[in-house]
């Protein structure tokens, strides 16, 4: 079943992960640890979990799959650090613990930020896989982390703010923000697997899809849902006068809208049939999740 291989494969991340991190024992011990707060025991591990669905699907193992699994969730974690900092969306909770900046302080956090992407691509570089592959998948987490993809779509954001967008800037924005991660989640583990550039394709399609609905599901909840439910704080979308889903749709059009990319996720899963079974749990999970 599905749900045991998410348990399991989010068990494969954070044993990577744990091996990964720096021991806070050891100088510069405040960094250490708040790399470690920023990582480890939280989060949904949606990244990691379409790295090993993807992979799995065409046929790579798991072991092969720990590192790019690792690395997305690492790119991933220095993004909320920096994305939480005062000068950017300054909150003080995530995951239901106070933010890095809060537990420690605001230069700590900066750093902290700093190298865990750094240990991102340094983890993919010492994987134990061919060599083609490992470059295949720097690559492929560079180009969505930096100004073609998560780091673009947030000055995208920022500029945005307090301002009115049309609905396919908006998509733009978050096509980049959120969106090229999670393509880069499930390119990372298809490579994995070798796929063909057809094969490549039809999975595009159904990331494209996931990451927009991951956002819209995302603006309705920051309407529906309490900051304890959410582990962040809720209503910060209106707060600071962003365009979101709801606010260009209505809650009802923003959830037709949710529906329209479930059914494009489905559509272009069909040709994989049963051996994407994770992949559509995956999808559905973004779209029906309650935080």
């Amino acid at each position: 079943m599905a749900s045991e291989a998410f348990v399991r494969w989010a068990a494969r991340t954070e044993a990577t992960l744990e091996r990964l991190l720096p021991d806070p024992a050891i100088e510069p011990s405040r960094l250490h640890a708040a790399m470690r707060h920023a990582t480890l025991g939280g989060g949904k591990r949606m990244r990691p979990l379409l790295v090993y669905a993807a992979g799995t699907a065409l046929g790579a193992g798991e072991a092969l799959l720990d590192a790019p699994a690792a690395a997305v969730e690492l790119v991933h974690a220095y993004s909320l650090v920096h994305d939480d900092l005062p000068a950017m969306d300054d909150d003080d909770l995530r995951r239901g613990r106070p933010t890095v900046h809060v537990a420690f302080d605001e230069a700590t956090a900066i750093l902290a930020g700093d190298a865990l992407q750094t240990l991102a691509f340094s983890a993919l570089a010492a994987a134990d896989a061919p060599a083609q592959l490992r470059i295949d998948w720097v690559r492929t987490l560079a180009g969505a982390s930096g100004v073609t993809g998560m780091c673009g779509g947030q000055a995208l954001d920022i500029d945005a703010t307090g301002q009115s967008q049309a609905l396919p800037q908006l998509e733009r924005m978050h096509a980049l923000k959120t969106g090229a991660l999670i393509h880069a989640a499930m390119r990372m583990g298809a490579l994995a697997a070798d796929a063909d550039a057809g094969t490549l394709a039809q999975l595009d399609r159904f990331a494209a899809a996931l990451g927009l609905a991951f956002q819209v599901r995302d603006d309705l909840l920051d309407i529906e849902a309490s900051s304890e439910q959410l582990g962040k704080t809720a209503g910060k979308d209106a707060a600071q006068a962003k365009s979101t889903y709801p606010a260009l749709l209505g809650m009802e059009g923003a959830r037709a809208k949710l529906e329209d990319l479930a059914a494009a996720m489905r559509d272009a899963l069909a040709p994989f049939g049963d051996r994407a079974a994770a992949l559509a749990a995956l999808g559905e999970l973004a779209v029906r999740r309650s935080h």
